[in-house]
């Protein structure tokens, strides 16, 4: 038996591999799982926290969740020595499945793993072990979600390229769509202050920053908890309409996934007349059908949908729409598939984020009747082809345009409307170019200098 000096030299042996090898971060799911990913860099790097591997889980589909058992095992296998840290939605609704797993050292919360003290402890315990050493049970560290009462949106100055950043401004959701499983990882809806997203931005365009992307679970619920004026609470175009005005040196401001019924008169506003606020939005439509839209507990039936992209596009020709769409949803006919086929022309989308039904636990669809999966993966394939057409048609209109394209590489950026542009020489990397569109390869844009 080794005596407490070969200990102690095997444990610091220990921390100089974990050390050298660095902390490693894989991210599933959303951009604001890429968001917090950022943030528990940070926070473990702060904290000391010397060679673990973080697995940051999505919960959005079954298929999410093998992929994160998938890459836990590949951690496994690549790097034995490492512990091996899950966390995110699939973790705060189902951890002792994932501490069940003799790969897994630990499990946090959705709440835990952006708390600093969190990772304070988890340095100071891995300080004495290689690994945490926990049984299954005492692995789990997951508070009820639904307890929270605030957001930490200030943790990190932004993410993404040298170009662009994302800044969360809410969190979680009070919506019980009856397919979503995400209010049990995220729990309810929370706002960060409207303050403290535009010190964020300043902060961020101070640094160079040309883009910022404002992220969340349910974007068009910001606000509702917070205090406002006139006996109000403030809404997401109050926040938009603020941060163009105090922060003028941005040049470009972009939403991420809104809900269209949610969309009020000054963010409408914003989006129909503010340059800045680029004409690009993304929209949780789900189907294209009343029946299944009241099944799945939604908030809008298409003729509303269809009448908002019809209003938007009137008040800004050049705005150009994508949307998350379900294939396959229980119940789903072949005609109710056919109105969400149809729909996708008629709201004039471009970027389709498909996603094939998957049952989650606690969800009462899952006790719907459901469509033959072998079905459900040959609709979600048409609903792809049709999203690849869609774009192709889009891309090739847009041929001969003059466009301003953000570069996020060398070679390579986005249009105002979120369109990838390819280069075959060299531009300033996190500046916004002038190019004229002039082919298309590889799925992208071909810009040239204008």
């Amino acid at each position: 038996m080794a005596d407490a000096g070969d200990r102690e030299a095997i444990r610091a042996a220990a921390r100089a591999e974990r050390a050298e090898s660095g902390l490693k971060i894989e991210t599933l799911g959303c951009r604001l799982n890429a968001y917090e990913s950022e943030a528990m860099r940070a926070l473990a790097a702060e904290a000391g926290l010397e060679g673990a591997a973080i697995v940051n889980t999505c919960a959005v589909t079954a298929e999410a969740v093998r992929q994160a058992r998938q890459t836990i095992r590949r951690l496994r296998r690549e790097q034995p020595e490492r512990p091996i840290i899950v966390t995110g939605c699939a973790a705060q609704i189902e951890p002792e499945r994932f501490a069940e797993m003799a790969e897994v050292s630990l499990v946090l919360g959705n709440r835990e793993k952006t708390e600093p003290a969190t990772w304070r402890a988890l340095a100071a315990e891995q300080g004495a072990a290689a690994d945490f050493g926990l049984g299954a049970e005492e692995k789990i560290r997951v508070d009820d979600v639904f307890s929270a009462r605030e957001t930490a949106g200030h943790l990190i100055d932004g993410f993404g390229t040298r170009a662009r950043a994302y800044v969360q401004i809410q969190n979680g959701c009070d919506h019980r769509c009856t397919f979503c499983v995400i209010p049990f990882g995220r729990g309810d809806s929370r706002s960060v202050p409207a303050g403290v997203v535009v010190e964020q931005i300043k902060r961020l365009v101070a640094s160079g920053y040309r883009e910022v992307v404002l992220t969340g679970v349910d974007l068009t619920s910001w606000g509702a908890d917070l205090p406002g004026g006139g006996g109000r609470a403030p809404r997401l175009g109050d926040l938009v309409q603020r941060i163009l005005k105090l922060v003028p040196d941005l040049p470009r401001l972009r939403l991420s996934s809104i809900d269209s019924i949610e969309v009020d008169e000054p963010l409408f506003e914003a989006i129909a007349h503010a340059p800045r606020l680029t004409p690009h939005l993304h929209l949780s439509l789900q189907a294209g059908h009343d029946l299944t839209l009241k099944r799945m507990k939604r908030r809008h039936l298409t003729a509303e949908a269809e009448a908002f992209c019809g209003r938007v596009r009137e008040a800004r020709p050049d705005i150009v729409f994508g949307a998350d769409l379900i294939a396959g949803f229980p119940t789903e006919t072949e005609a109710m598939f056919q109105g969400t086929l149809d729909h996708v022309a008629a709201c004039g989308l471009t970027y389709l984020h498909v996603f094939p039904y998957s049952p989650r636990p606690m969800t009462p669809a899952a006790k719907m009747p459901q469509v033959a999966k072998a079905e459900i993966k040959a609709r979600a394939a048409r609903l792809r082809a049709l999203g690849e057409a869609r774009l192709e048609r889009f891309q090739r209109a847009e041929i001969g345009r003059t466009r301003l394209v953000l570069m996020e590489n060398a070679r390579m950026g986005r249009t105002e409307g979120f369109a990838e542009t390819a280069f075959e020489t060299d531009q300033p990397v996190g500046e916004i170019v002038s190019a004229r569109i002039v082919g298309l390869g590889d799925g992208r844009l071909l810009g040239a200098p204008a």
